[in-house]
């Protein structure tokens, strides 16, 4: 008497044989779709700030953004201040805000703000408090900012207590403020105060690595700053060559990894990478 399994064979031939193959193979393709799909969200955890977002930054005591290597402003020729017009060095460490107000830009949790000028800031040297307020509220606005994931959303006041105060400042009073552990001019996040300290010597002069575009690299200072401010602390390499940078790259000072990695030499990243300047976090953003 023929075996159920002849019987199988001799009913379906050469396709008895097939079926326990494609059983395999099926397996396999499940297997390797789970690890790519597992692949892909840790890379995408890997790459969202949202991942490592401290939505209590205002309660920290030290400045954030702050360099953490020891280095000279001639061992990183990126990061020296270009050559351009004059800025205050020293104001009067007394800020003001300057009038105005805006409507709520973006969804998501809200963060107040007030533009605020140090006074003793010559107004002809950065345009005026005007000028700059149009550029920190059109920045912000932008569907390329923060906003653009519809996590956060921005709100401009001129009186009261904000979550922000995103202020123009004196060289000496960022140094104050963010330290100046590094020789080169930095701004930083100033949890005490809310304070979002836009180096003036920065806004006016730029940084080597945006080759004189001035407008691009303020949109650069405000998103990279406020983002310190809304709870990114942590600063990011190039990720992949000749890529946009991230906006939480330390572009000031270069876009080139080993440029960056002199000045937080715990920072993991490919030395050979170098991105383009990039002065939004949401560069994609429909």
């Amino acid at each position: 008497m023929q075996s159920a399994l002849g019987r199988f064979v001799t009913t379906y031939g050469w396709r008895a044989y097939a079926i326990p193959v494609l059983v395999i193979l099926t397996i396999v393709l499940i297997v390797v779709t789970v690890h790519d799909s597992r692949s892909t969200a840790s890379a995408t955890l890997d790459t969202d700030p949202e991942g490592v977002r401290n939505t209590d930054v205002t309660k920290e005591t030290r400045p954030i953004g702050v360099p953490t290597g020891k280095i000279q402003e001639a061992a990183l020729p990126a990061g020296a201040l270009p050559d351009g017009g004059p800025y205050t060095r020293t104001g009067k460490r007394v800020f003001h805000a300057v009038k105005g107000t805006s409507p709520r830009v973006g969804t998501g949790q809200e963060y107040t703000y007030t533009v605020e000028v140090e006074n003793g800031l010559n107004p002809n040297d950065f345009g005026g408090d005007k000028t700059f307020a149009h550029m920190v509220d059109t920045t912000l606005a932008n569907r390329h900012s923060w906003i653009g994931d519809g996590k956060v959303s921005f709100r401009r006041i001129d009186s009261g207590e904000p979550d922000l105060r995103v202020s123009l400042t004196s060289t000496a009073t960022t140094r104050e403020l963010c330290g100046y552990q590094i020789r080169l001019e930095t701004s930083c996040f100033y949890p005490p105060d809310g304070r979002v300290v836009l180096n003036e010597a920065r806004w006016v002069r730029g940084a080597t690595s945006y080759e004189g575009d001035g407008l691009a690299y303020r949109q650069y200072l405000i998103n990279h700053e406020v983002g310190h401010g809304i709870g990114y602390e942590a600063h990011e390499p190039c990720k992949e060559d000749g890529s946009l940078a991230p906006i939480m790259m330390q572009q000031s000072f270069g876009v080139a990894n080993r440029q960056i990695v002199a000045l937080d030499p715990k920072m993991k990243a490919n030395p050979n990478y170098v991105c383009r300047p990039n002065p939004w976090p949401y560069p994609t953003a429909h």
